[in-house]
């Protein structure tokens, strides 16, 4: 099951490149899938065959230029009003109670309505014991709570520099979706930049990237035009999570070692997990969520990483 999982990943993902704007990921596409057809061959026949994997990607560029088209009146001179870098945009007010529910229903015989009915006559001290019987004593991360952990999630609006989103990209068990990256959100200055005095130099650098992307994106569109801004610049994303995966990701990148641009984020995530949401319960299962700031931890685990190679040689 799971190798017919990655292959239909695959064949999906580059569906996806041979509909995309540029051509370049289109080419990829072709040169992967000769790659790939060494060693899976029988599950991407569909793949380049006009009359299935062809449709199926115009179809996909088809509805791509037709959903901007329709979205452009209707974003023309839209203000961007200033936020917060990270913003809880959505979760369920009940959903430690759902959880609950979750809980119950798979230790019980009940269907699953009653044993909502169930947990929604709980008292709050009783549904907290439930969730923290059910959490357990979690002597590290790797210790998870089971699915019904999933029964609730959270939608995040994040807006940070695009190297820490391309960290924050690589969970692929949640829905992101993300914006062009521009220089319109302005871009982040790293402390060691600032304390080695070469925050000019750090600025005159993205004033030249920006330039640059202005000069692109008039002579070859947006799509083109991203390859120009630096990677300090901010991206704007969305991170649509059940309450399991926000544990995973959230206690993942606020680890000592971590860039200090996504920690920043997750720490904030879990903050609002826990005082806009109000899920004490869910935001108190997170245990290994680091609250620390600053690069310490980071330059402590590149030492070690250093000392290590250094002892192979």
């Amino acid at each position: 099951m799971g190798i017919f999982a990655t292959a239909q990943s695959y064949e999906q993902l580059l569906l996806k490149m041979r509909a995309h704007p540029l051509s370049e990921a289109r080419t990829f596409a072709d040169l992967m899938l000769a790659e790939l057809r060494k060693v899976i061959p029988a599950f991407l026949t569909r793949v380049d065959r006009p009359e299935r994997g062809g449709a199926w990607s115009r179809y996909l560029a088809e509805t791509a230029r037709d959903a901007e088209e329709a979205a452009a009146p209707i974003l023309t001179d839209l203000p961007v009003e200033p936020r917060p870098e990270v913003a809880l945009t959505d979760f369920d007010p009940e959903g430690e109670t759902k959880v609950a529910a979750a809980v119950l229903y798979e230790r019980s015989a009940v269907p699953d309505d009653e044993a909502l009915r169930v947990a929604r006559s709980l008292t709050a001290q009783e549904r907290d014991r439930l969730l923290s019987a059910y959490a357990g004593d979690r002597r590290n991360r790797r210790h998870k709570p089971g699915r019904a952990f999933e029964r609730t999630a959270y939608r995040f609006d994040v807006l940070c520099d695009y190297g820490a989103f391309r960290d924050l990209q690589r969970h692929r068990t949640l829905t992101m979706e993300w914006q062009r990256l521009t220089p319109e959100h302005g871009y982040e200055v790293p402390p060691g930049i600032e304390a080695v005095g070469a925050a000019g130099d750090w600025r005159a650098a993205m004033d030249s990237s920006a330039a640059l992307y202005d000069q692109v994106l008039e002579a070859a569109g947006p799509d083109v035009a991203q390859y120009a801004v630096a990677m300090a610049y901010r991206v704007r994303f969305v991170m649509d999570m059940n309450a399991r995966e926000a544990m995973h990701v959230i206690e993942l990148r606020t680890t000592p070692q971590g860039h200090p641009v996504y920690r920043r984020v997750c720490q904030e995530m879990h903050r609002l997990i826990l005082e806009h949401a109000g899920h004490r319960a869910i935001a108190g299962a997170m245990r290994f969520v680091d609250p620390s700031g600053g690069e310490q931890g980071r330059l402590e685990a590149e030492r070690r990483t250093e000392a290590k190679r250094r002892a192979l040689t």
